[in-house]
């Protein structure tokens, strides 16, 4: 019993003294740069029937694409008990081969570019 006191009490101590930094350490120096509403690199304030270049969608979705390989490469841990790990590590490397082969290929394409 009295581990665990001590630990609550070290952990409760530890809190409040990060807590009492987090407010007494960082400086407030709001400008109107700060202040003012941000949307995307949109200027809030203007006309809403402004064009605008489909490269900031383009980059965005294709982050998404090559974002999704973490979802499909977070169960190879699980899958190393497998009867057959090396149909696990097969197939994790064809993801990983298919999305680098993709990544070069928006690469070679310019979609990658963000500014002509």
């Amino acid at each position: 019993m009295n581990l665990i006191t001590t630990i609550i009490t070290i952990t409760a101590a530890l809190s409040i003294i990060l807590i009492i930094i987090s407010f007494w350490l960082p400086l407030m120096n709001p400008d109107h740069e700060k202040l003012s509403p941000y949307e995307c690199g949109f200027d809030p304030l203007g006309s809403a029937r402004l064009p605008f270049s489909l490269r900031f969608f383009l980059v965005a979705i294709l982050f998404l694409l090559f974002d999704l390989e973490i979802a499909l490469l977070l169960p190879l841990p699980w899958g190393d008990q497998l009867p057959s790990p090396l149909t696990t590590f097969l197939w994790a490397t064809s993801v990983l081969i298919l999305l680098t082969l993709g990544l070069i290929y928006e690469w070679m394409q310019g979609g990658l570019e963000w500014a002509e």
